[in-house]
Formats: C-alpha cells, structure tokens, sequence
C-alpha cells in the first residue's frame, strides 16, 4: 500500500496540471482522506470530454493520496479498457514526486480492475461454497446457451409444437431480456416480443427447465454471473463482507448498465461512500441488451444527500459547428441531463446534410468524396461511414468492391463465434467440467461416424459417474468418471465403426486433460495437435483456421491456468477470426464501415452517416414509444459526435424494395430524420448531389398522366401491326 505519510510533500500539478478546472474537480472530490470517503460521485462526460483520462487520474490521485490499490474496485465494459485503465492510472502514479518506483506496485495493485462479469465470475468462484455453486463451474456464451435451452426445449417436446414454437435463439433472448431488465415474461412480451405472446406458459416452464439443466450440469452463461452476484448481494451478512473489502467501487460507461449491475452496486454501497460513477446520458444505445438510461438518470437520487454531479462540457475531438449541431441534435430529448459541449477548435465548415436521389447515389457520393479526401492526405483509416444496421452498406460495399477500395465493416463475427474456435474450446469446458453437456455434445461430434444419437449415449454414461465424483466433492470429475468400477463410461464405450480408430487417442486426450497431467498452456498445444486432423477433415480452409489456432495458443500462454483463460477469453473475446470477410490481408490502408453502435467511443477525421431518413434513423421497428425514440436520437447523436473535422448526413429520396408483401418491387420515397427539424437546417450545409433536381415524390396529377401516356403508348404499340 502507498501512503501519503511515506511519501515527501506532494505537488499535485506534476500530475494533474493537464487536466481542466472541471475535471480537476472530479478527480479530487475526496481524495484527501482516500480511507474514509465522502458520498456518491457522478461524472457526466460528455462525447469527447476526456472521460478516460479523468477516471484513470481520479483512480491514481486516489492511490497518491493514500488509497490501498488492493481496496479499489474498477469496473469497466471491456478488458482491454480495464488494461489501459491500469495502465494510465500506473503512469500517473510513476509522475508524482517520489513515487517513480511505485509502477510495478501500482500494476498489481489494481487487482480488481475488470468488467463486471468477469469480478462477478471471480467473486461467485470464492463465495461458490456460500451460494450453492460449484467452484469448477463452466461458463456458456450466448451460442452455447442458446444450444442448451434447445436441448431443453427438445426434450419438453416444444419444437414438435403444430404452431411453430420461438427458435432457440429467440427464446434465449427473452430470457436475457427478463433476467437483466427485472421485468416480468408478460412485460418483456408485450415489449419486445409481441408475436411470443401466446406462447407465455410454455416459455415460463421451458425458462424453468433451463435453469434446472445450467444447475445439473454446473454451467453459468453471462446472465447468471450478474443474477448469482445480485442474489449474493441481498444477504447482508455477504453484502456486507464484500463491501468492506472495497473502499472505492468506481464504473465507467454507466450509462450502459442494466438494472442488475445498478442493483449491485447500489447494494455494495448503499450509502454512496466510495462510489464513483462516469457516463453520458446522451450515449445510452444498448437497450437491446438490456441496459436502461433511467440508471445514470436516477442515480444522484438514489442517496441523501443526493450524488455530487460534476459536467464536463469541454470537448477535445471535434469543431464547434459539429458540435452546435450536435447539441441541437440531442437538446430535444424529453429529459436529459443538461450539458452544451464546447470547444476551441474554430472551423467554418458546418456538417453536410446531403440529399441524393437513392442509394446507389448515396454510395457513388460517399466513395468519391472519401477519395478526394485521401488525395488531400488523409488516409482512408481516418474516415469511417456509419449505418444503423448492418445491411444498410450493402449497395456502398458493392461500390467499394467495384472501385477497388478495401475497407474493414465492424459490428460482423466475432472470434469466439467461429466453428474451429468453439471446439477447441470446448474440449476444455468437458474436460473441466463433465456435467458441461453442450461442450461435450460439441466435443463428441467431432470424430467420424459419431451423430447426435451416439453422442447423447455417451454424455448420459458419463454424467452418471460424474455425478458421483460430484457428490463426492470430487473436483476432477471427468477423470474421476473414467477410472470409476461404476463407469469408466467414455473408456469402455463401444464406438461405431467410423469412428475406433480414433476413439483411443480421443479418450487419452481427455483424460489428460480432466486429470490435469499436463501442465498449462502446454495442454492447449496438446490438444491442437490433436484436433488439427480433424480441422483439416471438417474444413476446405484449415490452413487459414490453423491461423486462428495459434492465435489462440499465444494468448492460452498469457494466462497463469485454464480456468482464468476460458473464463477471460468467453467474457471478454478478441474481435479478429479468419472467419471474417472484408479484412484487407495486403492493404495498410482501408476505409472502415461500422454500425454506430459498434462505432461509439471511437472517433475519425471524416465521418458519413448513410440513411438519415425516418425509417432508418429512427428505425421504423423501433418508434412504439417516446423512450424508443429518444434511444434512436442518442444513436444519431453518438454517430455525430464521432466527427473530428468532417461530417455528412446523407438522406436518400428514395430506396428500392424488393418483394413487399402484395406490393412486389417498388420505389419508396423517404423523407429527412425527424431528428433534424426545419429549425436546426441553419447549422448545417444543406445541399444536393450531385447539384441537378432531386427527384420529388409524384402527385395525384403527376400518377395520372403517367397512366393516361402509358394507355396511348400501348395503343400505338398496337396499331403498328394492325
């Protein structure tokens, strides 16, 4: 622990002087006596602002000041953020006087720094005795969840339904959606789900069912790392053991928690002390994942007194006419915290608000002013094109494709998603854990000649004699199963023809692998090498899966035990697969296309924003509500304030659908975001392009004499063979 008494007089600007008066304010609110700290801190960091920078100054003027790194919990929404958390908060450190060795100390110190479902996996690990939970628990990504509750829901006979039961995918979203938002299944029906609304009672039992399967087989999936973390929490005898091991609980994006993660916190500290959290209102755009505005709103209130509130409205990314824009943009929200973001960055270039005829025009616009802009030297990855949804870039990656013009489109498939990924994977989930049904399903399948049927034979020998390695309180359940006189279920398996030859080195590899023989990381390369023949059998590109293999074992190595590496690696995946198209392999250069909520928290020289026209933004599926609505103002907002020197806002007139219900083919015209009224066009640079008449929806007049031209044309037609 670094103490202020061990220390020589401090000069707080040798660390702080870069800092604004206002932020300043919020990293020092009562640091002073960093061991008895005063009440709730909330932080509204405006787009830009300098929002990492003050929680990472914050965190070290904390520690300069006396406060045991050890005590501090920090809570971000990523891993890596949480690394260059500790990584600013540790050069901050080193720059105060006396304290230049202090980094090392200060590094692994911040013990507690990480997202909130890998401190609740942590924590649920050490209080698993307490709470009904194995500590060897397995940890299921949202696909294997899926996976499980179709198991569930096959055995309940659901999927054989007249009536087409709700997917897999489907009926996990609903449960997530329940879980995270605290509403009841009706609630979460009426609201998101409309068409599963008959479906009520089935879903409530086939949700219970899954719960009773995840506790059988000791498997957690993300939800439950909050859900067991917030249950733990309500006992006071552990809420209160937990608090007092944290003097500071600070989080970062709070406006991107959901009620769950509120619930914790409020529960850690219901009294404020200690508690810090940083956000903007303005950003709230994941409610799809359960995440609710009303937390940052409603959080000055939740103490008495209420949570000191600090502003910070200077902004460091963008021109002032970007961000008058900007402002307008988000000022007619139905509440918010008020804030005007400011600058010194003078420009007299105003936000484009371009018109084109359609998207084809949208993409030929977007890709020549991407191009003049490079021949001005700014490179293509200082430029990115934003879209509401994925496939509203499908017309530009086609035009980029054309004109040869690589780009990277984010917001595609993530690394854990890819098949090669997700069975080695899963070869470590069964071995760590033989009640894991859906790695062990996964597992299985992947030799010759083994289908559904044989594999579930197999994991029902298997779960029998690991259940009694549980009930045993036998860590190593697997191996345990194998050497059992009751079982020896996986070894002594009579396998199909297909698949004898490599059943043998199939059961030595998992046997090794649950009775831990051999030491980690060199266990993943053990079973690589084992799953490489079946990689090349199942894929045409192994070679370029192989890649993806490696990767994976470079990043196996960083990890002191398989536990911590599944555990991080499922939480926290890296983004990057072979898997995943548009990724230039030769070009240093690209043009980056993302949806805006893939975009937020990033920031370009010259930004498009494609499709601002009601329907897209704000998407015509999510306008029920005035609280939709404003969630879809705040993702044009974010979008916006993605801007450094350039932006445009283009509105197609018009866009070609194809088989419309009734209707087939057809034009539909569109009309400017009702985001950007008649009153805020003065703060942009309204024009056409290119500079002709845009054409203009068709009057009742115009569609007549259309008709009455085609009549007399077929008439002519006609009597030409007469």
């Amino acid at each position: 622990m670094l103490s202020a008494a061990d220390s020589p007089p401090l000069d707080t600007a040798a660390w702080l002087a870069k800092l604004n008066d206002v932020q300043r304010e919020a990293v020092e609110y009562g640091a002073d006596d960093p061991t008895h700290p005063p009440g709730a801190l909330l932080v509204i960091a405006g787009a830009g602002s300098g929002k990492t920078n003050t929680l990472a100054h914050r965190v070290a003027h904390l520690i300069v000041k006396g406060a045991d790194p050890h005590r501090i919990l920090l809570l971000t929404f990523s891993r890596r953020a949480a690394d260059e958390m500790i990584r600013r908060v540790t050069r901050i450190v080193a720059s105060a006087p006396g304290l230049s060795g202090a980094r090392a100390a200060v590094a692994q110190g911040l013990s507690w720094a990480g997202t909130f479902h890998s401190v609740g996996a942590r924590l649920l690990r050490e209080y698993a005795d307490l709470i009904g939970l194995s500590p060897t628990f397995t940890i299921n990504d949202r696909e294997d969840s899926a996976d499980l509750m179709n198991l569930v829901r096959h055995e309940l006979g659901l999927s054989a339904k007249e009536k087409r039961f709700p997917s897999k995918s489907t009926c996990f979203s609903i449960y997530s959606r329940v879980v995270n938002t605290g509403g009841s299944l009706a609630s979460v029906l009426d609201a998101a789900f409309p068409w599963c609304r008959e479906w009520g009672a089935d879903l409530r039992m086939l949700f219970a069912a899954y719960v009773d399967a995840k506790q059988k087989q000791s498997v957690l999936d993300y939800d439950d790392l909050l859900l067991y973390w917030s249950h733990m929490v309500s006992e006071p005898s552990i809420a209160a053991d937990l608090s007092g091991r944290f003097d500071h609980v600070l989080v970062d994006e709070y406006q991107d928690t959901n009620r769950l993660q509120a619930s914790i916190l409020l529960a850690l500290k219901p009294d404020g002390h200690g508690l810090t959290v940083v956000g903007d209102d303005a950003q709230s755009i994941y409610s799809f994942r359960g995440a609710t505005v009303r937390n940052i709103l409603d959080f000055p209130s939740h103490f008495a007194p209420p949570a000191k509130q600090v502003t910070l409205e200077r902004n460091y990314r963008s021109t002032q006419p970007i961000l008058a824009a900007s402002n307008a943009v988000i000022d007619l929200a139905s509440e918010r915290f008020t804030k005007n973001l400011w600058t010194d960055k003078a420009s007299a270039q105003r936000p484009r608000l371009v018109s084109v005829a359609d998207e084809a025009t949208q993409a030929r616009y977007v890709v020549e002013q991407v191009l003049a802009a490079r021949e001005d030297g700014m490179k293509l990855k200082s430029q990115a094109v934003l879209f509401r949804a994925a496939h509203h870039s499908a017309t530009l990656e086609i035009e980029l494709t054309r004109r040869n013009i690589p780009f990277v489109k984010f917001g595609g498939l993530k690394f854990l998603d890819s098949v090669h990924v997700k069975d080695m994977l899963a070869v470590l989930r069964w071995g760590q854990n033989p009640r894991d049904r859906v790695a062990g399903f996964r597992v299985l399948q992947l030799l010759p000649g083994v289908g559904p049927a044989t594999a579930a034979r197999v994991l029902d020998a298997v779960s029998g004699t690991s259940a009694e390695a549980s009930s045993a309180s036998d860590a190593s359940g697997l191996a345990t199963a194998l050497a059992s006189p009751h079982g020896r279920a996986l070894a002594q398996f009579e396998p199909p023809a297909r698949a004898l030859e490599d059943w043998r080195p199939f059961v030595e590899l998992m046997t090794a692998v649950a009775s831990n023989t051999t030491p980690w990381p060199a266990e993943f390369e053990q079973i690589r090498r084992w799953y490489e023949p079946h990689l090349e059998r199942n894929h045409e590109d192994a070679a370029i899966r192989h890649g993806d293999l490696l990767q994976m074992e470079s990043i196996a190595a960083t990890y002191p035990s398989r536990e911590r590496f599944l555990t991080e690696l499922t939480l926290d995946p890296p983004d990057a697969t072979s898997d995943e198209s548009g990724v230039p392999l030769i070009d240093e250069d690209y043009l980056i296309l993302s949806t805006i909520h893939s975009a937020k928290g990033q920031e370009w020289r010259n930004v498009f924003v494609l499709n601002g026209v009601d329907g897209c933004i704000p998407s015509d599926m999510a306008t029920g509500s005035e609280e939709e609505i404003d969630e879809e103002r705040r993702l044009l907002y974010v979008a916006m304030t993605r801007a450094k020197e350039d932006l445009h806002v283009v509105t197609p007139q018009r866009f070609y659908v194809h088989n419309q219900t009734h209707l087939g083919d057809r034009h539909v015209w569109a009309s400017r975001t009702r985001f950007i009224p008649a009153q805020l066009m003065p703060l942009f640079d309204a024009h056409a392009w290119p500079l002709v008449p845009v054409p203009t929806a068709p009057t009742a007049a115009g569609l007549a004499a259309a008709a009455q031209a085609k009549i007399e044309i077929a008439a002519k037609l006609r009597r030409m063979w007469e």
